[in-house]
């Protein structure tokens, strides 16, 4: 047992010297597991009736979907809130590093009535990113001549799942709510093996079809009716960290279709409309409109 209490002596002085620890003494960070289950909640929201054991009829499908937008308005400001709160402490220890911990203990009733703003936002935008992800789901069924109803497709095609939490996640990212977004990101990659970041811009009309391996950079642009299949990269020339907060990923204009394991990268690089882009090219230049482009 000595070697137990020495072992918990050595834990405590590595959390003193090396950190990692989640601000002690300070407000928590947004709660992976409740995002996790915000996501499968937004989930029956979305599409209700697909997921969950409950019978849906016209009489109940009102009072389910007040109930949900009620549960998950209190667990999204809770979540928002913390994240808020982070990115205010990091601002304030850049200005005076000495004043880490406490005075953010408590309640922050500025976070929390900017949590509240930009969660009833999301609700408002929410039938919007509906009428997406049915254009999606759409895409998806024609595109693929496997897919035997728009039924399957919500329910196994995890192209468009990682679609689905994507555009909620950009709503996210768009009010510059800090971690949330990526953690919605990370949650769907981890499910998917699809990797998009929440920055990207995806056009209407998104297919990614299998989509193993597919990573989607942050200032990606994709446009209207664009068809992505596994193992395509839309990434960066240069990975340097001064390269943040510019374009680094490429445009991909509508009606493009990317086949497997596609390579395209740069900021600049543009891919023209109606272009086909063959399986496993390597692409760090501007494509014009209507091209194909194979790889030999």
């Amino acid at each position: 047992m000595r070697r137990l209490e020495k072992s918990i002596e050595h834990l405590m002085r590595s959390y003193e010297e090396k950190g990692l620890v989640n601000h002690s003494g300070g407000r928590n960070l947004p709660s992976r597991e409740a995002i996790e289950e915000i996501l499968r909640n937004l989930d029956e929201l979305t599409f209700p009736g697909f997921r969950e054991q409950v019978e849906l009829d016209r009489n109940n499908l009102m009072l389910l979907t007040s109930e949900r937008v009620s549960r998950l308005t209190r667990e999204l400001v809770r979540e928002v809130e913390k994240s808020i709160g982070f990115a205010l402490r990091l601002e304030r220890e850049e200005k005076a590093p000495s004043s880490r911990g406490g005075e953010y203990g408590g309640h922050h009733g500025g976070c929390r009535a900017a949590a509240e703003m930009v969660v009833e936002d999301f609700f408002e935008e929410l039938p919007k990113i509906r009428s997406l992800l049915a254009l999606d789901m759409e895409a998806a069924f024609r595109g693929d001549p496997a897919a035997r109803s728009v039924d399957e497709v919500i329910l196994s095609y995890p192209g468009f799942q990682a679609i689905t939490v994507h555009r909620m996640a950009h709503f996210f990212w768009t009010r510059q709510v800090p971690l949330i977004p990526r953690m919605m990101s990370e949650i769907i990659h981890c499910r998917t093996g699809i990797d998009i970041h929440p920055g990207a811009e995806i056009g209407s009309s998104c297919f990614i079809d299998h989509g193993t391996g597919v990573v989607i950079g942050e200032t990606s642009v994709i446009g209207k009716n664009a068809k992505i299949y596994q193992g395509v990269t839309l990434g960066a020339l240069s990975v340097k960290k001064e390269g943040a907060g510019k374009k680094r990923h490429p445009t991909i204009e509508d009606d493009v279709t990317i086949y497997a394991n596609a390579i395209i990268l740069g900021g600049e690089t543009v891919i023209g409309r109606g272009s086909i882009i063959g399986g496993g090219a390597w692409i760090t230049e501007s494509v014009a409109p209507g091209s194909k482009v194979y790889h030999s």
